[in-house]
């Protein structure tokens, strides 16, 4: 079997599911979609990072509402509201910040390293910079958890066996 892996922003992979597009995603969407099979994976823990040198930068009196609003910003695509939901639940900051548009969980965070803008990280790949000095949480101890879900269509199920069982 030959794969084509498409980019998307998790909370929107169902819907390439639904209009037939792709044959199974990996969804935060826990909707069921009809003729398809769904599988809770767990969750996938991110936090807000940044360069220190981009904190000292951009937040020189701490991380408050007024700094969230014109730092600069990282999101994945024009779909990805992660940061806003973020930056909504910890400061009551409506976003709407420059913003760097970024469809690659590594540039991502080489981009965060490198001082261009915040954004929030998978934690488990963020943890490395964070401890060698890299990245700093702009709320220390302060995560995102968003759950994630396997669904495959049920009419190619058995032929995305080995996919699935990977997956899961």
């Amino acid at each position: 079997m030959l794969v084509e892996l498409t980019l998307e922003d998790e909370g929107h992979t169902a819907d390439r599911l639904r209009t037939g597009e792709v044959l199974a995603v990996v969804t935060s969407d826990p909707e069921p979609v009809a003729g398809c099979r769904t599988i809770a994976l767990g969750s996938l823990r991110y936090v807000a990072c940044a360069s220190p040198d981009f904190v000292a930068r951009h937040f020189p009196t701490g991380i408050d509402r007024d700094g969230l609003s014109i730092a600069p910003v990282m999101r994945f695509n024009r779909k990805d509201q992660l940061q806003a939901r973020w930056a909504k639940a910890v400061f009551g900051v409506d976003l709407n910040a420059p913003t760097h548009w970024i469809p690659s969980t590594q540039g991502f965070l080489d981009l965060a390293c490198a001082g261009l803008a915040w954004g929030l990280q998978p934690k488990a790949l963020a943890q490395p910079h964070i401890d060698a000095g890299n990245l700093v949480e702009l709320v220390p101890g302060d995560t995102m958890d968003v759950p994630l879900f396997w669904t495959v269509s049920r009419l190619h199920a058995q032929a995305l066996q080995a996919m699935t069982e990977a997956v899961v």
